[in-house]
């Protein structure tokens, strides 16, 4: 299996007051950013990942004051110029980044990450979302946000002309000839000339082609028009870990349609997303899970809540029924895939719930306390060991903390990784394999 760590909330949620966080530096202090680095490029990590979200959260009431006042997934900054920092300090360990192809324009996005791969030696992935945020919508232009379909639509079209122009300069197009001072064969520069629904870009990318050429390319649509998306050109998938079940049925989803895109599904992993508390024993980890359920107030969890579904849940009755309310948010062309989608697949479509309850069970999706592994490095290596070989053995775990930065990620990189490393379970590096793409997708 491979390990990543996702590094997109080190600070917010509450985790810069975490006893033991942030200690002689603040966010967004970079050291501290190539500190981790090192230790995971020495403790077999082979990913650290970075989403992203360009607006403070103001679905809750209309206004982002709490998300403010509470630092709930805010602040936000763009990790690109971090990455190429830590490259800087590392060898082995791959770097992933998040763009929106709802709002972002390829040619950029493209250029960017043709030169990251450059820095970084070809270590880029790139995590490629159609965005569900009103607030992220604002702040390029859009004062309501594309329908479901229509996003993917514009995803694949995105994905279509990054591709072209990573392309567009043939790998042996660079001549450098001193003697005739040619630097180029003008024969394999290519314009894309590209006219599409979303797009129009001339091309060719005005850049080197980098050494991957393509950065690895991760989707993680859980939708069955995600999985089509990601099935057409994903090499790497991400997935939600919390119940065995649904993972069993994103995979069998993901390999069908792989099959009818003319694809092997034994060559894309998925990374399931969890959450890891890891002790030296048990009890130590149960304790330390406790002081991340207290860093959360109501309001936290009501903000979190409402702007990763993207609709107001301070409207609520006193009491709905699931169905009802997954309507509800669907006409508002927001999300039901989060705690919604979750709670009918519990409970059924026709369970009526009070608004009490609903927030109860928004606590522990807010917290990610319902897909969260607490435990020894043993303990937990017996269960990634297990849902790792019942969900295709193909991928890995993209791996947070809730915890103190950076110690949080220290626990899961010094106990569990070398836990599982010890067992034999983790993947190694094999000879040749030299960029982000061979350690992941060879």
């Amino acid at each position: 299996m491979h390990l990543a760590l996702d590094l997109s909330f080190a600070h917010t949620d509450g985790r810069w007051a975490m006893p033991g966080s942030w200690i002689g530096r603040d966010f967004p202090d970079v050291r501290s950013y190539m500190e981790l680095a090192q230790m995971a490029d020495r403790g077999g990590i082979d990913l650290l990942f970075f989403g992203d979200g360009s607006g403070i959260p103001s679905t809750w009431q209309g206004s982002r004051d709490a998300a403010v006042e509470w630092g709930v997934q805010w602040p936000r900054h763009d990790m690109s110029p971090v990455i190429a920092a830590m490259s800087t300090v590392t060898e082995r360990v791959g770097f992933g980044l998040t763009y929106s192809s709802t709002f972002m324009h390829p040619f950029y996005v493209a250029r960017l990450l043709n030169s990251l791969d450059h820095v970084t030696g070809g270590r880029i992935a790139f995590n490629v979302v159609a965005s569900t945020r009103l607030a992220d919508a604002r702040n390029y232009g859009f004062d309501e946000l594309l329908e479901h379909g229509l996003r993917y639509e514009r995803m694949e079209e995105f994905i279509g002309v990054c591709k072209a122009l990573w392309r567009s300069v043939e790998p042996d197009a660079i001549i450098r000839d001193r003697e005739s001072r040619r630097f180029a064969d003008p024969g394999k520069v290519h314009p894309i000339d590209h006219h599409g629904r979303f797009f129009d870009v001339a091309g060719p990318l005005a850049s080197v082609p980098s050494p991957q050429v393509e950065p690895v390319l991760v989707q993680a649509g859980a939708s069955p028009r995600g999985i089509e998306a990601s099935a057409s050109f994903a090499d790497l998938v991400f997935g939600f870990g919390a119940d065995l079940g649904a993972q069993q049925r994103h995979r069998r989803m993901l390999d069908d349609a792989l099959v009818e895109q003319g694809r092997d599904p034994k060559r894309i992993g998925i990374l399931w997303d969890l959450q890891a508390i890891v002790g030296v024993t048990d009890e130590e980890a149960e304790t330390r899970k406790q002081t991340v359920l207290a860093a959360w107030t109501e309001e936290m969890v009501a903000v979190a809540l409402s702007h990763n579904a993207g609709y107001d849940f301070s409207g609520l009755p006193s009491s709905f029924r699931l169905g009802d309310l997954r309507e509800e948010i669907v006409k508002a062309n927001a999300t039901p895939a989060g705690l919604v989608g979750h709670l009918i697949t519990e409970y059924g479509e026709d369970h009526l719930i009070d608004r009490a309850e609903f927030f109860e069970h928004g606590w522990r999706s807010a917290t990610g306390v319902d897909h969260m592994l607490v435990g020894s490095a043993g303990r937990i290596a017996d269960l990634l060991e297990e849902n790792f070989a019942e969900t295709g053995s193909r991928g890995g775990y993209m791996i947070s903390s809730p915890l103190a930065f950076p110690s949080g990620y220290a626990a899961v990189v010094e106990l569990l990784a070398a836990e599982l490393r010890r067992r034999g379970a983790l993947a190694e590096r094999e000879p040749g394999q030299q960029t982000l793409r061979d350690v992941l997708c060879g």
